[in-house]
């Protein structure tokens, strides 16, 4: 046991909370130090909600988002545009987008982006989902709203191409969105410009 520790219980604790994304071992000391200084019960409810979220917590069998239903909210909506699809990498992009009020199409959660140095590649991803919801016919437009990187890119590219023999528009981002960036830390006016102001891909038919 490390010696800034008078506890076990507490630097296990400790340790958990440093394995999210952001939180080092100070950050994550005082989260705990926290905890404790609650009240049992409120320091329950969090544990609770956790436990709940990984034991209850469902992807959307459409879209692949996070739901509490078999399909998700936004997809069994009938006021949505289910002839739009908004093609994003992971669950935070459709949270993103949503925020700016402005896109009122579906989505579509890849759960990645091809990256050969990461070792994904294109069977880690939902594209074979994707082209089988392009393929029933009522889609008339995939928007692309990966981050504006190399393995996006290479992303997008690889998913028009198999696209390429569907009759429909497949766009992208204006490039309001500056190259590089994340998506999650554009602001919502840039990024509701962007999708409105979409471009056509280059035509990828042969």
């Amino acid at each position: 046991m490390s010696e800034q520790f008078s506890s076990r219980l507490l630097e296990h604790c400790v340790e958990a909370f440093s394995q999210l994304p952001g939180v080092g071992r100070r950050t994550a000391l005082r989260y705990v130090l926290s905890l404790l200084h609650r009240k049992k019960e409120d320091a329950m409810v969090l544990a609770q909600s956790i436990s709940q979220l990984l034991e209850e917590v469902k992807y959307c069998s459409v879209c692949h988002n996070i739901s509490d239903t078999e399909v998700c909210d936004l997809c069994a909506d009938p006021q949505r545009d289910h002839s739009t699809i908004c093609v994003v990498e992971n669950i935070r992009g459709v949270m993103t987008i949503e925020s700016t009020g402005i896109y009122r199409g579906l989505y579509h959660v890849l759960g990645g982006i091809i990256s050969p140095i990461d070792g994904i590649g294109p069977d880690e991803l939902e594209i074979d989902s994707l082209i089988e919801r392009v393929q029933s016919g009522e889609v008339k437009e995939v928007i692309f709203a990966l981050n504006p990187t190399m393995e996006g890119d290479t992303t997008i590219f690889y998913i028009s191409r198999k696209l390429s023999n569907q009759d429909i528009t497949m766009t992208t981002l204006a490039r309001g969105v500056s190259v590089g960036d994340d998506l999650e830390y554009a602001d919502e006016i840039t990024l509701g410009r962007s999708i409105v102001n979409r471009v056509c891909l280059d035509a990828q038919k042969p």
